[in-house]
Order: C-alpha cells, then structure tokens, then sequence
C-alpha cells in the first residue's frame, strides 16, 4: 500500500528546494506527497531574494486538516524561522504522534550567514529536536547546535553524541561542506554507521539536502531500517547530483526521477 509522507517547510518558486523539492522526492519513492507550508519564500538557483511567515494558526489548522482526513506515515520537517512556528508544530506533533519524524535544522545558509534569530535557534533545540527520529545537520549547523568547532570524522563523531543528548533518537551529521571524501555520520543512539560518498564536480547542488531528508523520511515509511533508509538516500542524492539536467543561472537542481526517466527511456 502507498505510504503517506508530509513535508512541513517552506516553497520554492523555483521547484528545487522546500516543499517543492520534498514533494518531489516523496513521489520518486512511490509515496504520496503531502505538504503544509511554513513560509512564502522568493528564491531561484541564485539565492533567496526574501520570504513572510505563514500565521501559527494556518500552520496548525493545515496540519490538522491533514492528519484529520488521512494517516501519515512519516514527517520531514524543513525550514521553520520563529519560535511561534517551532512551537506550534511540536504541539502538533505531539497531538498526532506520527510514526517517524525527520528533522532538517536549516539553520546556516550555504554562504554562512545565520538564517535563525538566536531565540529561535534556542527553542529548536529544547522544543522540536527532542521530538525528531532523526535530525540531519550539515557541519555548520551541526556546529551551531554544539557550539564547537568540527574538522574531523572525530569531530563529526563527538558532535552526533552531543546533539542526540539532546534529545535527537538519531542524528546524521552531513559532511559534504568540508569533509575530503563527502562521509556522512549517522549515530542511532548506540552505533555509528559511516557513509563514505564521491565528490561530484557540479553546480546542481540546489535542495541536495531537502532532498536527502525527504528520502529518509520515505525510507523509513517504506519499511527500511535507520541505517538503510540513509544509505539509499545518500545514494539517491549522488544520482540526482550526477544526473541533472541544466536549469537556471546559479546552483541547479537536482534530477529527482532520474530513474523514472532512465525506465522511460528519456535521459541516456
């Protein structure tokens, strides 16, 4: 039976990152795509041009027309700027007790600028981390959330332990922004698992990380086990990367359904 995954995050106009890029991967992996928007943001392969917060209230009233009318089988959670919305969707959370739930902390842009006031920076971390299955940090996220700097698999090792201190049943440190060979880190509350990738040479790089989550999240909700579930999504991502089509002037996306095209027989 076709499982039922919700993204929470923001849009992307230009159908790389966000709910866009989430709903995308949902599809790919034989899901049904749902989504509730957080923020209406104004972004293209170049950047982000500016965004406006969705009201608390519409949050929580397009979760609950969610969760009231069909059973979801796992949540990925994106980008979430305010306390208010933070808190609004743990409230939610705990109400409706989805199976699994995938955070994406999308706390520091590509170019290091900090996209959370501190507050909201904080009440992530007490609020919503605590009620993530797994929270899948990049190296300066992962840095915010520890306050230490990272520069090694070791580092990378410490950093798992203390974030899933907090609360996290299983964090995956990402280390494609500074890591030689790309190797992710997952701990599940016990044991590492290392996920060694290949550095691709492309600017097709847009929503590799929505997308990363997402295909955990339908990972999981297809049956796969944690350490499964990420290493079929790593390599979901390195195919999207190494096949993309060439789309806008900065940072494309990735091919999300290049195995459907292969299967249809329309990329080579």
């Amino acid at each position: 039976m076709m499982k039922h995954v919700l993204s929470i995050a923001g849009t992307d106009p230009s159908g790389g990152a966000g709910a866009a890029a989430d709903c995308k991967t949902f599809c790919a992996h034989g899901c049904f795509a749902l989504n509730v928007i957080t923020a209406v943001v104004s972004q293209n392969t170049q950047g982000v041009r500016g965004y406006m917060d969705v009201t608390p209230e519409l949050i929580a009233s397009q979760i609950d027309a969610v969760f009231e009318d069909i059973d979801v089988d796992a949540v990925k959670i994106g980008m979430v700027s305010v306390p208010e919305t933070i808190r609004v969707i743990a409230d939610k959370l705990k109400q409706y007790q989805p199976p699994y739930v995938v955070i994406d902390p999308v706390m520091v842009a590509t170019s290091g600028h900090r996209l959370l006031v501190p507050e909201a920076e904080q009440t992530l971390k007490e609020v919503l981390l605590p009620l993530a299955d797994v929270l899948t940090p990049n190296l300066p996220e992962a840095e915010v959330l520890t306050g230490k700097p990272i520069e090694s698999l070791h580092d990378m090792e410490e950093a798992a332990k203390a974030i899933a201190a907090m609360g996290a049943k299983a964090v995956l440190v990402k280390g494609g922004h500074r890591i030689a060979d790309a190797t992710d880190i997952l701990f599940d509350g016990h044991d590492f698992h290392y996920y060694k990738g290949q550095r691709l040479e492309s600017t097709s790089t847009h929503g590799t990380g929505c997308s990363l989550s997402s295909a955990i999240a339908s990972n999981l909700a297809n049956g796969l086990s944690l350490p499964e579930a990420v290493g079929a999504a790593k390599e979901c991502v390195f195919e999207g990367i190494a096949h993309a089509e060439p789309i806008g002037k900065g940072h494309g996306p990735i091919h999300h359904f290049y195995e459907l095209y292969k299967k249809a027989g329309w990329t080579k």
